[in-house]
Protein backbone atom coordinates (compact mmCIF):
# COMPACT_ATOMS: atom_id res chain seq x y z
CA UNK A 1 0.00 0.00 0.00
CA UNK A 2 1.07 3.25 -0.80
CA UNK A 3 1.70 6.17 1.54
CA UNK A 4 -1.08 8.15 -0.54
CA UNK A 5 -3.02 4.85 -0.06
CA UNK A 6 -2.22 4.96 4.01
CA UNK A 7 -3.44 8.21 4.88
CA UNK A 8 -6.67 7.92 2.75
CA UNK A 9 -7.19 4.21 5.27
CA UNK A 10 -6.34 7.10 8.04
CA UNK A 11 -8.06 9.55 7.10
CA UNK A 12 -11.10 7.04 6.62
CA UNK A 13 -11.15 5.53 10.10
CA UNK A 14 -10.90 8.93 11.60
CA UNK A 15 -14.31 10.31 9.57
CA UNK A 16 -16.26 6.99 10.65
CA UNK A 17 -15.25 7.33 14.11
CA UNK A 18 -16.41 11.27 13.78
CA UNK A 19 -19.48 10.09 12.37
CA UNK A 20 -20.05 7.30 14.88
CA UNK A 21 -19.69 9.81 17.83
CA UNK A 22 -22.03 12.25 16.50
CA UNK A 23 -24.64 9.79 15.23
CA UNK A 24 -24.40 7.95 18.76
CA UNK A 25 -24.93 12.15 20.14
CA UNK A 26 -28.16 12.56 17.91
CA UNK A 27 -28.95 9.17 18.28
CA UNK A 28 -32.57 8.52 16.32
CA UNK A 29 -33.91 12.08 16.80
CA UNK A 30 -35.85 13.22 13.52
CA UNK A 31 -33.00 14.60 10.70
CA UNK A 32 -33.98 18.64 10.77
CA UNK A 33 -32.95 18.98 7.12
CA UNK A 34 -33.96 15.44 5.27
CA UNK A 35 -32.62 15.91 1.63
CA UNK A 36 -32.13 13.52 -0.97
CA UNK A 37 -29.70 14.93 -3.21
CA UNK A 38 -29.39 13.60 -6.83
CA UNK A 39 -26.66 12.80 -9.65
CA UNK A 40 -27.02 12.41 -13.15
CA UNK A 41 -27.57 8.96 -14.10
CA UNK A 42 -27.00 7.28 -17.44
CA UNK A 43 -27.62 3.71 -19.36
CA UNK A 44 -29.09 3.19 -23.09
CA UNK A 45 -29.47 -1.06 -24.08
CA UNK A 46 -32.01 -1.39 -21.19
CA UNK A 47 -29.95 -0.59 -18.69
CA UNK A 48 -29.36 2.01 -16.14
CA UNK A 49 -27.47 3.64 -13.01
CA UNK A 50 -28.67 5.70 -10.88
CA UNK A 51 -26.75 7.25 -7.86
CA UNK A 52 -27.17 9.84 -5.40
CA UNK A 53 -26.80 10.59 -1.33
CA UNK A 54 -29.07 11.27 1.53
CA UNK A 55 -27.87 14.05 3.84
CA UNK A 56 -29.19 15.79 6.55
CA UNK A 57 -27.82 19.40 5.89
CA UNK A 58 -29.91 22.39 3.95
CA UNK A 59 -29.34 22.62 0.41
CA UNK A 60 -26.51 24.81 -0.40
CA UNK A 61 -26.57 29.00 -1.19
CA UNK A 62 -27.67 29.67 -4.61
CA UNK A 63 -24.49 31.17 -6.22
CA UNK A 64 -24.87 34.85 -7.11
CA UNK A 65 -22.80 36.87 -9.26
CA UNK A 66 -20.21 39.28 -7.63
CA UNK A 67 -20.47 37.85 -4.20
CA UNK A 68 -17.91 37.97 -1.85
CA UNK A 69 -14.76 35.57 -0.99
CA UNK A 70 -16.54 34.66 2.20
CA UNK A 71 -19.67 33.61 0.68
CA UNK A 72 -18.00 31.16 -1.30
CA UNK A 73 -15.79 29.82 1.41
CA UNK A 74 -18.71 29.50 3.45
CA UNK A 75 -20.83 27.33 0.67
CA UNK A 76 -17.75 25.33 -0.15
CA UNK A 77 -16.79 24.57 3.41
CA UNK A 78 -21.02 23.49 4.07
CA UNK A 79 -20.82 21.10 1.04
CA UNK A 80 -17.90 19.20 2.82
CA UNK A 81 -19.29 19.27 6.41
CA UNK A 82 -22.32 17.10 5.61
CA UNK A 83 -23.99 14.93 8.05
CA UNK A 84 -24.76 11.63 5.81
CA UNK A 85 -28.11 9.11 6.72
CA UNK A 86 -27.20 5.43 6.28
CA UNK A 87 -29.51 2.84 6.36
CA UNK A 88 -32.17 5.23 4.39
CA UNK A 89 -34.49 2.19 2.85
CA UNK A 90 -35.53 4.05 -0.70
CA UNK A 91 -37.31 3.07 -3.63
CA UNK A 92 -35.91 3.92 -7.22
CA UNK A 93 -38.28 4.00 -10.50
CA UNK A 94 -37.53 4.89 -14.35
CA UNK A 95 -40.36 3.75 -16.61
CA UNK A 96 -41.80 0.78 -15.30
CA UNK A 97 -38.77 -0.99 -14.01
CA UNK A 98 -38.42 -0.33 -10.23
CA UNK A 99 -36.26 -1.65 -7.03
CA UNK A 100 -35.39 -1.31 -3.65
CA UNK A 101 -31.88 0.21 -2.29
CA UNK A 102 -30.25 1.56 0.62
CA UNK A 103 -27.66 4.40 1.68
CA UNK A 104 -24.30 3.04 2.78
CA UNK A 105 -22.50 4.55 5.46
CA UNK A 106 -21.46 7.26 3.88
CA UNK A 107 -25.32 8.13 2.97
CA UNK A 108 -24.36 7.13 -0.68
CA UNK A 109 -26.91 5.09 -2.64
CA UNK A 110 -26.48 3.33 -6.26
CA UNK A 111 -28.62 1.17 -7.82
CA UNK A 112 -28.57 -0.57 -11.56
CA UNK A 113 -31.80 -0.81 -13.31
CA UNK A 114 -33.05 -2.94 -16.05
CA UNK A 115 -35.14 -0.15 -18.19
CA UNK A 116 -36.64 -1.08 -21.43
CA UNK A 117 -38.54 2.35 -22.20
CA UNK A 118 -36.11 5.31 -21.69
CA UNK A 119 -36.05 8.44 -23.92
CA UNK A 120 -33.42 9.38 -25.68
CA UNK A 121 -31.30 12.69 -24.46
CA UNK A 122 -32.74 12.50 -21.13
CA UNK A 123 -35.42 10.42 -19.11
CA UNK A 124 -36.39 11.08 -15.29
CA UNK A 125 -35.78 8.57 -12.85
CA UNK A 126 -37.60 9.26 -9.33
CA UNK A 127 -36.84 7.58 -6.09
CA UNK A 128 -38.31 8.27 -2.70
CA UNK A 129 -38.70 6.61 0.63
CA UNK A 130 -39.37 3.01 0.30
CA UNK A 131 -40.63 3.21 4.43
CA UNK A 132 -40.32 5.49 7.04
CA UNK A 133 -37.30 6.79 8.43
CA UNK A 134 -36.65 8.27 11.86
CA UNK A 135 -39.80 9.65 12.24
CA UNK A 136 -39.30 10.92 8.28
CA UNK A 137 -42.85 9.83 6.04
CA UNK A 138 -42.03 10.55 2.77
CA UNK A 139 -39.03 12.25 0.66
CA UNK A 140 -38.25 11.95 -2.84
CA UNK A 141 -36.05 13.31 -5.69
CA UNK A 142 -35.94 13.54 -9.56
CA UNK A 143 -32.97 11.97 -11.41
CA UNK A 144 -32.06 13.16 -14.71
CA UNK A 145 -30.71 10.02 -16.59
CA UNK A 146 -28.29 10.78 -20.16
CA UNK A 147 -29.75 8.33 -22.79
CA UNK A 148 -27.76 7.75 -25.76
CA UNK A 149 -30.01 8.72 -28.98
CA UNK A 150 -29.77 6.46 -32.43
CA UNK A 151 -28.59 9.74 -33.71
CA UNK A 152 -25.23 9.40 -31.66
CA UNK A 153 -21.72 8.75 -33.24
CA UNK A 154 -19.41 8.39 -30.41
CA UNK A 155 -19.26 9.11 -26.51
CA UNK A 156 -17.07 11.47 -24.95
CA UNK A 157 -15.28 10.39 -21.69
CA UNK A 158 -13.31 13.89 -20.62
CA UNK A 159 -11.44 14.35 -16.98
CA UNK A 160 -12.28 17.72 -15.66
CA UNK A 161 -9.88 18.82 -13.59
CA UNK A 162 -6.87 20.79 -15.35
CA UNK A 163 -8.25 19.20 -18.78
CA UNK A 164 -11.17 21.73 -18.42
CA UNK A 165 -11.30 23.62 -15.55
CA UNK A 166 -8.61 25.15 -14.37
CA UNK A 167 -7.70 23.77 -11.18
CA UNK A 168 -3.91 22.90 -10.62
CA UNK A 169 -3.92 19.76 -9.22
CA UNK A 170 -0.10 19.21 -9.18
CA UNK A 171 -0.04 22.46 -6.79
CA UNK A 172 -2.09 21.39 -3.77
CA UNK A 173 -2.34 24.47 -1.68
CA UNK A 174 -2.92 26.27 -5.10
CA UNK A 175 -5.96 23.39 -5.55
CA UNK A 176 -7.15 24.10 -1.92
CA UNK A 177 -7.50 27.90 -2.03
CA UNK A 178 -8.94 27.87 -5.58
CA UNK A 179 -11.73 24.76 -4.30
CA UNK A 180 -12.89 26.96 -1.03
CA UNK A 181 -12.71 30.65 -2.38
CA UNK A 182 -13.99 30.23 -6.44
CA UNK A 183 -18.10 29.52 -7.39
CA UNK A 184 -19.32 28.09 -10.91
CA UNK A 185 -19.55 31.72 -11.96
CA UNK A 186 -15.90 32.42 -10.92
CA UNK A 187 -13.73 29.29 -11.95
CA UNK A 188 -11.79 29.83 -15.22
CA UNK A 189 -12.12 27.34 -17.84
CA UNK A 190 -9.29 26.50 -20.68
CA UNK A 191 -9.95 28.59 -23.48
CA UNK A 192 -11.70 27.09 -26.23
CA UNK A 193 -12.48 24.20 -24.12
CA UNK A 194 -16.23 24.92 -24.01
CA UNK A 195 -16.32 25.72 -28.04
CA UNK A 196 -14.68 22.28 -28.57
CA UNK A 197 -16.74 20.22 -26.44
CA UNK A 198 -19.89 22.08 -28.25
CA UNK A 199 -18.66 20.85 -31.42
CA UNK A 200 -18.02 17.22 -30.43
CA UNK A 201 -20.88 17.08 -29.01
CA UNK A 202 -22.81 17.27 -32.64
CA UNK A 203 -26.19 16.18 -33.12
CA UNK A 204 -26.38 14.53 -29.99
CA UNK A 205 -23.01 12.79 -28.70
CA UNK A 206 -23.57 11.85 -25.30
CA UNK A 207 -20.52 13.68 -22.47
CA UNK A 208 -19.55 11.54 -19.35
CA UNK A 209 -17.24 13.63 -17.00
CA UNK A 210 -15.13 11.00 -15.26
CA UNK A 211 -12.97 12.79 -12.34
CA UNK A 212 -11.56 12.65 -8.84
CA UNK A 213 -12.78 15.15 -7.23
CA UNK A 214 -15.53 14.20 -4.47
CA UNK A 215 -18.92 14.12 -4.45
CA UNK A 216 -19.07 16.99 -2.32
CA UNK A 217 -18.17 19.05 -5.30
CA UNK A 218 -21.27 17.29 -7.51
CA UNK A 219 -23.18 20.73 -7.36
CA UNK A 220 -20.43 22.93 -7.80
CA UNK A 221 -19.05 21.16 -11.15
CA UNK A 222 -23.10 21.37 -12.64
CA UNK A 223 -22.79 24.90 -11.70
CA UNK A 224 -19.51 25.34 -14.17
CA UNK A 225 -20.32 23.25 -16.42
CA UNK A 226 -23.65 25.15 -17.32
CA UNK A 227 -21.96 28.83 -16.60
CA UNK A 228 -19.50 28.00 -19.49
CA UNK A 229 -21.11 26.55 -21.90
CA UNK A 230 -20.30 22.95 -21.67
CA UNK A 231 -22.41 19.79 -22.59
CA UNK A 232 -24.51 18.29 -19.38
CA UNK A 233 -23.68 14.66 -18.89
CA UNK A 234 -23.11 12.63 -16.00
CA UNK A 235 -20.43 13.50 -13.33
CA UNK A 236 -18.72 10.29 -12.41
CA UNK A 237 -17.07 11.70 -8.88
CA UNK A 238 -15.29 9.62 -6.21
CA UNK A 239 -15.83 9.27 -2.52
CA UNK A 240 -13.97 12.06 -0.39
CA UNK A 241 -12.33 9.82 1.81
CA UNK A 242 -13.42 6.69 1.14
CA UNK A 243 -11.99 3.58 2.71
CA UNK A 244 -8.58 4.00 1.20
CA UNK A 245 -8.01 1.26 -0.84
CA UNK A 246 -9.05 2.79 -4.00
CA UNK A 247 -6.96 5.18 -5.32
CA UNK A 248 -7.66 7.99 -8.02
CA UNK A 249 -6.78 5.58 -11.07
CA UNK A 250 -8.64 2.60 -9.51
CA UNK A 251 -11.82 4.60 -9.84
CA UNK A 252 -11.25 6.23 -12.90
CA UNK A 253 -10.97 2.37 -14.58
CA UNK A 254 -13.93 1.21 -13.00
CA UNK A 255 -16.04 4.49 -14.08
CA UNK A 256 -14.67 4.32 -17.53
CA UNK A 257 -15.39 0.76 -17.25
CA UNK A 258 -19.35 1.67 -16.34
CA UNK A 259 -19.69 3.68 -19.00
CA UNK A 260 -18.36 1.45 -21.79
CA UNK A 261 -20.57 -1.52 -20.56
CA UNK A 262 -23.60 0.71 -20.46
CA UNK A 263 -22.87 2.30 -23.85
CA UNK A 264 -22.14 -0.56 -25.90
CA UNK A 265 -22.81 0.73 -29.35
CA UNK A 266 -20.71 3.34 -29.32
CA UNK A 267 -17.04 4.12 -29.81
CA UNK A 268 -15.61 6.63 -27.37
CA UNK A 269 -12.86 9.38 -27.33
CA UNK A 270 -10.96 10.12 -23.90
CA UNK A 271 -9.92 13.20 -23.34
CA UNK A 272 -7.57 14.38 -20.02
CA UNK A 273 -4.64 15.98 -19.14
CA UNK A 274 -0.82 14.87 -18.45
CA UNK A 275 -0.77 16.16 -15.43
CA UNK A 276 -1.21 12.92 -13.28
CA UNK A 277 -2.00 9.46 -14.80
CA UNK A 278 -4.35 10.09 -17.59
CA UNK A 279 -2.38 8.72 -20.26
CA UNK A 280 -1.45 5.46 -18.10
CA UNK A 281 -5.58 5.06 -17.26
CA UNK A 282 -6.30 5.62 -21.01
CA UNK A 283 -3.54 3.73 -22.75
CA UNK A 284 -4.87 0.69 -20.72
CA UNK A 285 -8.65 1.69 -21.54
CA UNK A 286 -6.94 0.89 -25.17
CA UNK A 287 -5.71 -2.14 -24.56
CA UNK A 288 -8.66 -3.56 -22.53
CA UNK A 289 -11.05 -2.82 -25.23
CA UNK A 290 -9.68 -2.32 -28.85
CA UNK A 291 -11.79 -1.58 -31.50
CA UNK A 292 -13.91 0.80 -28.86
CA UNK A 293 -11.72 3.85 -28.54
CA UNK A 294 -11.53 6.69 -31.96
CA UNK A 295 -9.63 8.72 -30.44
CA UNK A 296 -7.30 9.77 -27.23
CA UNK A 297 -6.30 13.16 -26.48
CA UNK A 298 -4.08 14.44 -23.70
CA UNK A 299 -3.84 18.19 -22.33
CA UNK A 300 -0.12 19.59 -21.64
CA UNK A 301 -0.18 20.67 -18.05
CA UNK A 302 3.08 19.54 -16.39
CA UNK A 303 5.12 21.26 -14.71
CA UNK A 304 7.59 19.78 -15.84
CA UNK A 305 7.16 18.54 -19.50
CA UNK A 306 10.52 17.39 -20.01
CA UNK A 307 9.87 14.32 -17.71
CA UNK A 308 9.19 11.96 -20.10
CA UNK A 309 6.29 10.57 -18.64
CA UNK A 310 3.77 11.17 -20.87
CA UNK A 311 6.18 10.56 -24.30
CA UNK A 312 6.78 6.61 -22.55
CA UNK A 313 3.01 5.99 -22.08
CA UNK A 314 2.77 7.45 -26.41
CA UNK A 315 6.08 5.67 -27.35
CA UNK A 316 4.05 2.00 -26.29
CA UNK A 317 0.16 3.21 -27.71
CA UNK A 318 -1.31 1.19 -30.37
CA UNK A 319 -0.70 2.47 -33.50
CA UNK A 320 -4.39 1.99 -34.43
CA UNK A 321 -5.48 4.36 -31.89
CA UNK A 322 -4.98 8.25 -32.92
CA UNK A 323 -3.24 10.06 -29.47
CA UNK A 324 -2.49 13.44 -29.25
CA UNK A 325 -0.70 15.16 -26.71
CA UNK A 326 -2.08 19.09 -27.32
CA UNK A 327 -0.87 22.38 -26.11
CA UNK A 328 -4.45 23.66 -26.60
CA UNK A 329 -7.83 23.20 -27.66
CA UNK A 330 -6.92 24.38 -31.07
CA UNK A 331 -4.95 21.55 -31.45
CA UNK A 332 -7.09 19.39 -30.57
CA UNK A 333 -10.24 20.56 -32.69
CA UNK A 334 -7.49 20.21 -35.66
CA UNK A 335 -6.49 16.64 -34.93
CA UNK A 336 -10.03 15.85 -34.36
CA UNK A 337 -11.07 17.67 -37.84
CA UNK A 338 -8.21 15.48 -39.98
CA UNK A 339 -10.19 12.06 -38.57
CA UNK A 340 -14.05 13.59 -39.77
CA UNK A 341 -15.07 14.20 -35.78
CA UNK A 342 -15.16 18.12 -36.60
CA UNK A 343 -15.88 20.24 -39.85
CA UNK A 344 -13.94 23.67 -40.86
CA UNK A 345 -16.62 25.77 -39.33
CA UNK A 346 -15.99 23.97 -36.01
CA UNK A 347 -11.94 24.61 -35.83
CA UNK A 348 -12.57 28.67 -36.25
CA UNK A 349 -14.83 28.74 -33.66
CA UNK A 350 -12.36 26.70 -31.29
CA UNK A 351 -9.59 28.62 -32.90
CA UNK A 352 -11.07 32.13 -32.64
CA UNK A 353 -11.99 31.20 -28.50
CA UNK A 354 -8.75 30.43 -27.99
CA UNK A 355 -7.12 33.42 -29.93
CA UNK A 356 -9.72 35.69 -27.49
CA UNK A 357 -8.67 33.57 -24.26
CA UNK A 358 -12.25 32.64 -23.42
Amino acid sequence: MSDASRARAVLAALERRWDHLRDRRRGDETPRHFRIVAYIGHGSAGRVILRGRVLDNPAPAETIEGEAVWAAVRRSAAGFLTRELPGVPLRARIGAAETTTETDRDGYFETELEASDLVAPWTDARVSLAAAYRGIEAAGAVIQVRVAGPQARLGIISDVDDTILQTGVQRTWSMVRQTLTGSALTRTPFAGAAELYRALEGPGNPFFYVSSSPWNLHDFLLGFLDHRGFPAGPLLLRDLVGDGRVGSRGHKLARIEEVLRLHPRLRFVLVGDSGEHDPEIYAEVVRRHPGRIAAVYIREVRLDPEDGRVEQVADSWEHDVPFLLAADSAAVAHHAAGLGLLDAGDVRAVEDAVRGGR
